[in-house]
């Protein structure tokens, strides 16, 4: 049993080798739209027929306005170019990296929130570098000045308890009895 040759296949005779085609000549390639217009009105006419000529790459100038063609990735001339903002300061994301340790190290009877004090001065110093450089990471400074200082008044009011504790408990009378 045999199926019987389909259109589209190598054998359909429309599909055989097309002659090539002159350069700048127009080709009908025989496209048809899937889309039939129901007034029954033909299409109007290709306004670009046979022996148009199309020209391939701009030229230095444009025929019409003698205006330079910039070349393509360019933008035009006039036009505004987007550049990018100023570099975040260094120092600002260290100090802020160091303000976090100190308020983790909080966890730690109180006592690692000194750090926090380390992480506001740097936030200090990088707040001036960015004030006079002109660069970005304000943010980052501002926000290692207030989490350091706030980490170091947690790890004083700690301290300040701890040693509280340690006199109130040295202060207590021994249970302990030696029996001599």
């Amino acid at each position: 049993m045999t199926d019987p040759q389909q259109s589209g296949y190598s054998g359909d005779p429309s599909w055989q080798a097309q002659p090539p085609a002159q350069p700048g000549a127009y080709q009908d390639s025989g496209y048809q739209p899937m889309y039939q217009d129901p007034t029954g009105q033909a299409a109007p006419a290709q306004p670009y027929q046979a022996g148009y000529p199309v020209q391939a790459y701009p030229t230095d100038t444009d025929p019409i306005s003698g205006q330079p063609v910039m070349p393509p990735g360019y933008p035009a001339p006039g036009y505004p170019v987007a550049t990018p903002g100023p570099s975040t300061n260094g120092l600002s994301i260290a100090a802020m990296v160091v303000s976090i340790v100190g308020a983790l190290g909080l966890c730690g009877y109180g006592l690692g929130g000194y750090l926090g004090a380390v992480g506001a001065i740097l936030g200090h110093v990088a707040s001036k570098q960015i004030r006079e450089r002109g660069e970005g990471g304000a943010g980052f400074a501002k926000a290692a000045i207030i989490v350091g200082w706030i980490a170091t008044g947690i790890a004083i009011l700690a301290t300040i308890a701890l040693v509280i504790f340690f006199v109130w408990l040295a202060n207590q009378p021994s249970t302990y009895d030696s029996g001599f």
